[in-house]
């Protein structure tokens, strides 16, 4: 499971995103999930990589390989 600490400065919606992420979905299921616009979800995934210095998805799923992202 994930620590809680892995996610700190991200908002809430970042979170959101980085779980969908680390359970292998693509931009447009998360957008799709989420009511969102592709773009946009492309635009929180760049800032999720950057907050958590991390430079691919598969990173980001290596990071938290459960996929569960604790949201506040």
């Amino acid at each position: 499971m994930l620590e809680q600490s892995g996610m700190n400065g991200l908002t809430a919606r970042e979170q959101e995103i980085a779980r969908l992420a680390a359970r292998g979905l693509s931009n447009k299921a998360i957008a799709a999930e989420l009511g969102s616009a592709e773009g946009t979800v492309k635009r929180h995934l760049h800032s999720i990589f950057q907050k958590l210095e991390v430079y691919s998805r598969t990173e980001l799923i290596l990071k938290f390989p459960s996929g569960r992202v604790a949201l506040h």
